[in-house]
């Protein structure tokens, strides 16, 4: 049996060489754009890394304790401060925060770009099969191949770190928040517009609130991509706990290794906790939060939502 030539039975399509030169096309000519959004990211990052770093540890680690204690109970609290405390203990705490301030800035531009664009795709059929196959590719595709176009274009470093993570997170935020919109009942939309409730309001006031644990849910996937995709951006010098895994690759330093695995795995608990906290649709403190939607944008308090009857 003999091996296939070049070119027989199936030709080769030159797709590598055709993305090439498409980016190098877009460095030649965008290069500019490209460096303003590369310094725009790096200075979030960095500024909001430099803000958490700012106090001393203990007194963020009791003030993240408090939060979690607000949004869910006492004994969320207790396993936060003792999770943070150990990060303090093993040293990596600075490196913590960096991580965090790289994914609370990926995750506000992927929510930015996700919660209108699901709302959109929800409102139109045409929009939701265009960004689809989009979505599908994006989620799917490996995600160390990010690196490589990104790296391109913003050059090794925390922005790139970041634009990759806005990458790799995006469509879970746009599929639940799409999911979320359409799941809201007919009947209450239809009850709305009976009541001459204008389609903004009706967004903001009836299907926004109505849909908010499920997109809660998409934040929540959207910060676990992140963190998962912060520390894999570690190898283009993303920094952070990243760049501690990688250095303990590089270095086979196993203690490093599990002492940056173990904080992302803090880290990662916290995040996951508080964000389904707050999603939590079903507890009274968000019964009140929606009211106060409801009351914010025209709903009178004593008058609730009304089901259309039947004719």
């Amino acid at each position: 049996m003999t091996s296939r030539t070049d070119g027989e039975i199936v030709p080769r399509i030159p797709v590598g060489e055709g993305i090439e030169t498409v980016f190098d096309w877009v460095d030649d000519n965008l290069g500019g754009f490209f460096q303003a959004v590369r310094d725009l990211v790096l200075g979030a990052t960095d500024g909001l890394a430099d803000l958490l770093n700012s106090p001393a540890p203990l007194v963020l680690v009791a003030l993240l304790s408090l939060l979690a204690w607000l949004v869910k109970d006492w004994k969320f609290a207790v396993v936060s401060f003792v999770g943070l405390a150990f990060i303090i203990s093993v040293d990596q705490w600075e490196n913590a925060m960096t991580t965090l301030a790289l994914v609370l800035i990926a995750t506000f531009i992927a929510l930015v770009i996700a919660i209108p664009l699901g709302i959109a795709a929800a409102k139109s059929a045409a929009v939701s099969n265009a960004i689809r196959p989009v979505m599908d590719l994006m989620q799917t595709m490996p995600a160390f191949v990010w690196l490589v176009p990104v790296v391109t274009l913003f050059s090794i470093g925390p922005a790139g770190g970041v634009v990759a993570t806005v990458i790799f997170a995006l469509p879970p935020g746009v599929r639940l928040t799409e999911l979320g919109i359409r799941q809201v009942d007919s009947e209450v939309v239809e009850a709305g517009h009976a009541f001459g409730s204008t389609p903004g309001h009706i967004l903001r006031g009836i299907q926004i609130p109505l849909a908010l644990p499920t997109i809660m849910a998409g934040v929540n996937q959207v910060i676990m991509l992140a963190l998962s995709m912060a520390v894999i951006a570690g190898l283009v010098g993303a920094g952070g706990l990243g760049g501690a895994v990688t250095s303990s690759i590089a270095q086979l330093d196993i203690g490093l290794g599990f002492e940056a695995g173990l904080s992302v795995v803090v880290l990662a608990i916290f995040l996951d906790r508080v964000t389904a906290a707050v999603g939590d649709g079903r507890s009274d403190r968000d019964r009140r939060v929606l009211g106060a939607l409801g009351r914010l944008f025209g709903r009178p308090e004593n008058k609730p939502v009304p089901l259309a009857t039947k004719s």
